[in-house]
């Protein structure tokens, strides 16, 4: 194994396959890639700062008796408006029992039967009981702790935690190193860790939202360096916003999982409405989008939205721990009242474009996860797809990577790195703000192209580079989600309500075309506030 010190500011090569995260795809590729050497970068403490530890619902594997893979894929397909890459959802589906038993190797405890067997519930658009859990809504956290155990233990698995990648480093088309700071002072001076074998699994984009069910570390990071480099993104403007997001002032927004309404629980306005049952056949149980868009429409209207678990009554406390205790924690008792709920931004289904194996469009540079887009959920996400989708592309890239010699690039030069300001709150704060207003649940062109524009000014003038990332991949989903003028799975247009047959294609783009339709805005303003005001 090579050795280097991130301790303190220097210029280091390594020959180990660098991996950026510590949540699922990240701790699960490095596991897969041992006994070969391999550093993880993270910068929270293994686990703090993944969204896979937040996971409730489970994982989705076709493992009960009845249930396949086929039918697995064809949920998935169903539910994901029509731009699913149907051979990746099948061989998603196909792979998830083989992935289950690694995480029964590695001791997770998922919940079993009275014979033994694996439990499986049922979640929202699911033709079948296929989410394995652990404690009824533990199963994230659980999974986490399993991998850190394994990862801690392994000889092979080198962790530097504390350090943010704020930059990647590149030769032509060809990823040759990371830019590295201390994630607890902006001002120190940055790391250059030189290496041609980097996979991203950064997570999601959930933190540039005011509202959202994800850690502050899931701030698009992993899409913008990877989208500065160059890279293809696919799908950016497709974000699945969760129905059922305790609306209890929190942030970020505590989560109840959909499992509860696949046990029962019911969805209610202010005036005791079950409303979901006058929007779809499937009721509580619909589409993500179609629940999240009832549950807006109720707020919106002033009726509010609530989840009434109290039919769960004494047994909730048992089979969902964790629900029942963040509600007791914001005074609230679900068994015996409706707790109030709001949609909160909650996965990305876009990301770095890959292909089968994890990789991206720049060589020497992987992603796994939610940082990645790869086909599988299209326009909208089927639940408990994600952490299964982490997993089975996490095992392809280490297998991907194998038994290659990647020799480590030349030193890189110290004075090659940008200087870093400062980060404004209150610019984030603004941001954050008009990623929800602007660019969230229902979405319109004048509103799409005032957010463009402000995402725009903030990437090419912003000295901070933290800042600067958040702005990128702000910019790179509103532009997109702009330039799609139809309404398609978790993207919705009141302007466009339809979707366009012509249009049922996934995007791909790039930070130089998401910064041209900026840099156009000013032409097309006039006519498009006339669209959106109808004048």
């Amino acid at each position: 194994m090579s050795t280097f010190n991130l301790a303190s500011p220097s210029i280091d090569a390594t020959t180990d396959v660098v991996i950026v995260g510590g949540g699922l795809a990240g701790l699960f590729c490095a596991l897969k890639l041992s006994p070969r050497p391999v550093t993880v970068i993270s910068a929270a403490p293994l686990g703090e700062g993944a969204s896979s530890a937040w996971a409730q619902g489970g994982i989705a594997a076709a493992v009960a008796e009845g249930d396949s893979a086929e039918a697995h894929a064809a949920d998935t397909i169903a539910v994901g408006g029509g731009i699913v890459d149907e051979e990746v959802a099948l061989g998603l589906a196909r792979e998830a029992a083989a992935r289950i038993h690694d995480l029964l190797a590695y001791g997770v405890p998922f919940d079993r039967d009275l014979e033994g067997k694996l439990a499986v519930s049922r979640e929202a658009a699911h033709s079948a009981r296929r989410i394995v859990h652990v404690q009824g809504d533990m199963a994230g956290r659980a999974i986490i702790a399993a991998l850190i155990d394994a990862v801690r233990k392994t000889l092979s698995i080198r962790v530097i935690e504390g350090f943010t990648a704020e930059a990647l480093l590149t030769d032509g088309d060809t990823v040759t190193g990371l830019q590295l700071r201390k994630a607890s002072d902006a001002t120190a001076k940055p790391v250059m860790l030189a290496s041609r074998a980097i996979v991203l699994a950064t997570g999601g984009i959930g933190h540039l939202y005011a509202v959202t069910t994800n850690p502050p570390e899931a701030c698009g990071l992993g899409l913008a360096i990877a989208a500065r480099a160059g890279a293809i993104i696919a799908d950016p403007e497709f974000v699945q916003f969760h129905p059922t997001a305790l609306n209890v002032g929190r942030d970020p927004a505590p989560l109840a999982t959909e499992a509860l309404r696949g046990e029962g629980a019911t969805l209610i306005n202010g005036k005791g409405e079950r409303f979901m049952l006058a929007l779809d056949p499937l009721a509580e149980l619909a589409p993500r989008d179609i629940v999240a868009r009832g549950v807006f429409d109720e707020i919106a209207t002033g009726r509010g939205a609530f989840l009434n678990a109290t039919s769960l009554g004494a047994h909730l406390a048992e089979k969902f721990p964790g629900f029942h205790a963040k509600c007791l924690a914001a005074g609230f008792d679900p068994a015996t009242q409706p707790i109030p709920i709001a949609p909160a931004a909650h996965y990305h289904m876009g990301g770095i474009a890959v292909d089968r194996n994890g990789r991206t469009s720049l060589k020497g540079l992987w992603a796994g996860g939610e940082v990645s887009s790869t086909g599988a959920h299209g326009a909208n996400r089927l639940a408990s797809n994600s952490l299964l989708e982490a997993m089975v592309f996490a095992a392809r890239i280490a297998e991907d990577i194998g038994g290659n010699i990647f020799a480590a690039p030349a030193r890189l030069r110290m004075d090659e790195a940008p200087r870093n300001s400062a980060m404004s709150p209150r610019i984030e704060t603004d941001l954050r703000a008009m990623m929800s207003s602007h660019v969230g649940v229902v979405r319109n062109g004048y509103q799409l192209m005032d957010a463009v524009q402000a995402f725009a000014a903030i990437e090419q003038s912003t000295g901070n580079i933290a800042l600067r990332n958040m702005a990128t991949t702000a910019l790179i989903v509103a532009a997109s989600a702009w330039s799609r003028r139809e309404s398609r799975g978790a993207h919705f247009r009141s302007d466009f309500p339809a979707e366009d047959p012509a249009r049922r294609k996934r995007t791909m783009t790039t930070l130089d075309e998401a910064r041209k339709i900026a840099a156009q805005m000013q032409d097309v303003a006039p006519s498009l506030k006339r669209h959106s005001t109808g004048a």
